[in-house]
């Protein structure tokens, strides 16, 4: 699925949930329910995030960007009070550098609970704790999402690199495949334009 799908996806499932929500509706929670509804994709130098992260998309760069970065994250936190939060940020970081798309970290279980613990901690530090459950339910949603797919996700990993898909999926970037997000978005749009006057009551 395109990362314009998932965003609008995720924004959708995002205010149909937001009252369940502890705290409610947040203009902050849907941005970081967009946000992690693409998360997932970092693994590719190609995705939305990696257009404002790589300066050039290869994975070579992806790789050296990444490591470097998860190394300073690592390096800072030893020196600024070994936060687990950051120890696990750091690591999640070098593996990302290193995995290829969907074929690692980031669009398994142990990846939704890795960055739910980072978001967690640093939400709570801010005093914005629902900020994790709409962090949860966009990365969640992606998953479920790419499992619709042909390619499917593996969603074991690292304990297996079988990719798991639903009964029903479909290619990305074919024709019905294409026609199918494009009617997908376009409900979401709609269902946004409906459902926002209410929650801004």
């Amino acid at each position: 699925m395109i990362g314009k799908t998932h965003a609008g996806l995720g924004a959708a499932a995002g205010l149909a949930l937001s009252d369940k929500i502890p705290g409610g509706f947040k203009i902050v929670g849907m941005l970081v329910v967009i946000i992690a509804s693409l998360l997932p994709d970092i693994d590719h130098p190609k995705s939305i995030v990696n257009k404002y992260i790589l300066p050039f998309k290869s994975k070579l760069v992806k790789l050296i960007i990444y490591v470097f970065l998860g190394l300073g994250v690592l390096v800072f936190n030893y020196y600024h009070g070994n936060i687990p939060a950051f120890i696990a940020l750091g690591t999640t970081l070098i593996m990302i550098g290193f995995s290829s798309h969907r074929k690692g970290l980031t669009h398994s279980l142990l990846g939704l609970v890795i960055f739910s613990f980072i978001i967690s901690y640093i939400s709570n530090r801010y005093n914005m704790s629902f900020a994790v459950y709409y962090f949860i339910i966009g990365y969640g949603l992606h998953i479920l999402c790419d499992m619709t797919t042909s390619r499917g996700v593996p969603l074991l990993y690292p304990l297996s690199k079988k990719n798991f898909k639903f009964p029903i999926i479909y290619r990305v970037g074919s024709k019905k495949g294409s026609l199918f997000e494009k009617i997908l978005l376009i409900a979401c749009v709609l269902y946004f334009v409906y459902r926002i006057p209410f929650v801004l009551q």
